[in-house]
Formats: C-alpha cells, sequence, structure tokens
C-alpha cells in the first residue's frame, strides 16, 4: 500500500468514525446517563462488531448484500426499527434514577449486533473492501494493516463521544437532581437516533 491509499484511507476512517451516527449517539446518550465505565461495554463493542463485518466482507459475504436485494430491505428494516426502539426507550429516560433502572440498557451483545443491522456499516466495509482490499496481490498484508487500523478509529471515536457525555452528566441531572435537563438531552438524543432511522430506510 503506497502513500497516497494509505493516506485517503486515514480520511475516509477520520470522516466515517467522527460523523454522527447511531453508534457515536448511543456511546454520548450511554455515557451521559449511565456513566462513562457503564458505556464502556458499547463503546467496545463497535469495533470488534465492525471488525467482524469488515472480515466478512473480506471474505466474499458482503457481496450477497449487494447481489440479494431482499437481505438488504431486510437488514434496513431490522436496522430501522431496532433504532427506532432505542430512541423511544432513550425518550422515555427522564431521571438518571430511572436510567439507572434498567430504562435504557444495551448489552455488549446487543452493540455488536448493531452494526451488522447498521447498512452504513455495511456500505463502509463495502467501500473499505473494494478499494484497499479486493484484487490486490498482497490483499493479506493490506486486510493486516487496515484492520486494526478501522478498529482504533472505531474505538476512538466511540471514545471520544462517550467522553463527551460522561462530562455533561452532573449538568444534565440539574440542580437537585431535577433532570430536567437530561430530559431534553435524551429527547434530543432520540430525535437524532429517528432521523437516523429515517436516513437508514432510504439509503
Amino acid at each position: 500500500m503506497n502513500s497516497s491509499e494509505f493516506t485517503a484511507l486515514l480520511v475516509l476512517a477520520s470522516v466515517a468514525s467522527f460523523t454522527p451516527g447511531p453508534n457515536t449517539t448511543l456511546s454520548t446518550a450511554l455515557a451521559a446517563n449511565l456513566g462513562l465505565k457503564r458505556s464502556m461495554r458499547f463503546v467496545l463493542a463497535v469495533p470488534l462488531g465492525w471488525g467482524l463485518l469488515l472480515s466478512i466482507c473480506a471474505g466474499g459475504v458482503g457481496a450477497l448484500l449487494l447481489a440479494v436485494p431482499a437481505l438488504r430491505i431486510g437488514i434496513q428494516s431490522l436496522g430501522v426499527a431496532y433504532l427506532v426502539w432505542l430512541a423511544y426507550k432513550l425518550a422515555r429516560s427522564t431521571t438518571l434514577a430511572q436510567v439507572d433502572a434498567a430504562q435504557l440498557q444495551v448489552t455488549f451483545w446487543q452493540g455488536v449486533a448493531l452494526q451488522f443491522l447498521n447498512i452504513k456499516a455495511w456500505m463502509l466495509a463495502l467501500t473499505v473492501v473494494a478499494g484497499w482490499v479486493a484484487g490486490h496481490a498482497d490483499a493479506i498484508e493490506r486486510f493486516a494493516i487496515i484492520l486494526p487500523l478501522m478498529l482504533a478509529f472505531g474505538l476512538t471515536s466511540n471514545l471520544t463521544y462517550a467522553l463527551i457525555g460522561s462530562l455533561l452528566r452532573n449538568w444534565l441531572s440539574g440542580p437537585h437532581g431535577s433532570g430536567e435537563r437530561l430530559r431534553w438531552f435524551n429527547r434530543f438524543m432520540a430525535v437524532i437516533l429517528l432521523l437516523t432511522a429515517v436516513w437508514m430506510a432510504t439509503f
């Protein structure tokens, strides 16, 4: 891989990882509601899930997504439904006490599975494989470089958003723990998730 290819990959990884999406939105919301420590399971799940997705695409399975329209529609539908459900749960979380009582919970494996329901994640993985791996004589060596690089970007971006959410946690609880700010924050995050779901449905 020459320097121009590597630079282009870095630009793609930066834009794809740090622009707002379902993963970064959830990382922020979970950290704001549950604290940084309890949001780390999702933060760690994102790069693992996407790494598995990238590996599957590199193995050729991802091509089925393009070859079988019904499969793509199925993934889109499940992804949209899951995001709408998460937005509903998030919008109902009005105080930190309610959140601690499992009003909003995303397990590690749900975080991993979300990557396979995210059409944006599939398209990014297919783009990386098509542009930097497929058709190259040194495909294995390239993949050995690309996989840890993309995992690092995924971890860094979601951790950054989670840190922002955790820094807002005390302020969001409001004076005397009233939670009014948190209510509006959660509703705003829920709207972002819904808009993401709409985008995924029309992608």
